[in-house]
């Protein structure tokens, strides 16, 4: 499987920045560089998962970094006891504070690629999705996430895209394969995400969890969804903005937008 180069350590940013040319002029050349017959096949012998160390090039990291850092501000703490404690920051503000992720996300290159990958006709999540693209950070001892699936509320399928951008810590993604397809034995794996770093897959197939953080560690990644079919029920809408509300992002960036409408 041919691999993409990245420096064994990004650089801190200064300061935000405003979306970068170069970062997303490097993208494409980037996937173009890789095995994308083998990385599908890789996909689909998985159970539709695929993980790589170093994906993104570096200037799309920086901005990633950039955009991180712009809006840590709007970080919402949960805890959920015997699920998950941590903070997260949704679309809406991202779309104010690091337009930069915003654009990276609907790239067309990047849309085509995973498609490819998924051998499924993919699009962005509708813009009153607050999960759409998100900010996880894992900043306090002890924030994680439990074993869950991504579930989808959508009518069609949903696929997320786990991009890493900080980890100076000790967490890891651990994950299990096939555990939805009885003629297969299931597989369990362990990843660090790296900065730049890539985690794909089908959200309702990856039985997956995030360790717990240890003391002075910090982790941080951003999640792309991307749906097969943009359609929701009005039930299922409304549970999925009250789990995001109440689990992820608080009712002021769920509900904010959808007020501004």
């Amino acid at each position: 499987m041919r691999s993409a180069t990245l420096p064994e350590s990004v650089p801190q940013p200064s300061a935000p920045s405003q979306p970068d040319v170069s970062a997303a002029a490097a993208l494409p050349a980037r996937l173009a560089g890789f095995d994308n017959d083998a990385l599908q096949d890789t996909f689909h012998a998985q159970g539709e998962f695929l993980f790589l160390k170093e994906f993104l090039p570096e200037a799309t990291t920086r901005m990633l970094i950039d955009g991180m850092q712009a809006a840590r501000v709007e970080m919402n703490r949960n805890y959920l006891p015997g699920h998950k404690k941590g903070g997260s920051v949704s679309r809406h503000a991202i779309d104010r504070l690091a337009p930069g992720i915003a654009e990276l996300y609907r790239s067309p290159a990047l849309i085509a690629w995973l498609s490819r990958l998924s051998r499924q006709k993919l699009q962005i999540s509708p813009d009153t999705d607050p999960h759409a693209y998100a900010l996880y950070f894992y900043t306090e001892p002890g924030d994680h996430i439990g074993w869950h699936y991504d579930t989808s509320y959508y009518k069609g399928r949903r696929y997320t895209l786990l991009l890493g951008v900080v980890d100076r810590s000790s967490s890891k993604l651990e994950y299990r394969l096939h555990t939805r397809d009885a003629a297969k034995k299931t597989v369990e794996g362990v990843e660090g995400l790296d900065p730049g770093g890539l985690v794909f897959f089908d959200g309702d197939q990856l039985h997956h969890r995030i360790t717990p953080l240890g003391v002075g560690e910090e982790r941080v990644s951003l999640t792309f969804e991307y749906v097969t079919d943009p359609d929701m029920g009005r039930w299922q809408r409304f549970i999925s903005n009250m789990k995001d509300a109440v689990a992820y992002f608080g009712f002021r960036q769920v509900f904010r937008s959808r007020r501004a409408g």
